[in-house]
């Protein structure tokens, strides 16, 4: 069975009503065949980090597990704080995650034509790609390399602000401004296909201000903002989990079916 028939087929039904059911707020016991979405034999959503050649494909190896907790602390979303990591060569591998972050502090090798269009693939079906930036620069080596490697994915869909008013940053908490572990960027940037991202990138490293160590105590300290900043950057976590899962349905105030029909989880 090609990847196609898998996302037209068994793939893109479960994830859906899996997605409902999620929206909804729905006990996680609930949920569709177990092989859906990512979720694996506990019914969890499983966040992929995207591993490549040539760079730091995960400076911050804690920070996205620590934010996870926080996501099944305060929503009704049921995730599996053990990340995994993912390669683009492996398109079966990649089509079992809804969301991945592609992280990195340094330039990185051009990825290889199948990655390219695994990754292609990937948005197409509905995936979403947070691109985080542990140098904290603006337009710095990783993000550049980034960019680089995006306008080879997605030809002719260039970056573009995201506006305050956008549903990301409503979704579940009111964001006043995507911090991190810095704040040396006010907005975010965004490539978008019809009404909703394809690809969030956050100068700020986010995973800087998540990672904890095995005791609890803090990686990296948090500026200018203190602690107060660290939790606004956990708030912009959890809004990229749920905007990714439901889209635009704290906008639409409308019920899941017709959640569902906008959420496009198969090639067009």
């Amino acid at each position: 069975m090609s990847d196609e028939a898998i996302l037209r087929g068994r793939w893109a039904p479960t994830r859906r009503g899996a997605l409902g059911l999620l929206c909804a707020g729905a006990a996680a016991a609930l949920l569709g065949p177990r092989e859906a979405l990512g979720m694996g034999a506990s019914s969890r959503l499983v966040v992929a980090v995207l591993q490549y050649e040539g760079g730091q494909w995960n400076p911050r190896p804690n920070g996205l597990r620590k934010m996870l907790q926080e996501v099944e602390k305060r929503t009704s979303i049921w995730v599996d704080p053990q990340t995994v990591s993912v390669s683009a060569r492996d398109r079966r591998a990649l089509l079992r995650h809804p969301l991945i972050f592609w992280l990195g502090d340094a330039d990185f090798a051009p990825l290889s034509e199948v990655e390219v269009e695994n990754l292609g693939l990937f948005l197409r079906a509905g995936g979403t790609l947070v691109i985080d930036s542990a140098d904290a620069a603006r337009g710095g080596p990783f993000e550049a390399a980034a960019r680089r490697e995006l306008a080879r994915v997605l030809p002719g869909q260039p970056f573009v602000e995201i506006p305050r008013s956008h549903v990301l940053f409503k979704s579940f908490y009111l964001i006043p401004e995507p911090v991190g572990r810095v704040a040396i960027s006010s907005t975010m940037e965004g490539i978008f296909g019809e009404d909703r991202a394809l690809v969030l990138l956050n100068r700020n490293d986010m995973l800087g201000a998540w990672s904890r160590d095995n005791l609890g105590n803090f990686d990296f300290d948090v500026f200018p903002g203190g602690e107060r900043q660290r939790e606004m950057s956990y708030r912009l976590g959890i809004n990229i989990v749920m905007y990714s899962m439901c889209l635009n349905y704290k906008e639409d105030q409308v019920h899941v079916p017709f959640i569902l029909k906008r959420r496009k989880w198969k090639i067009d």
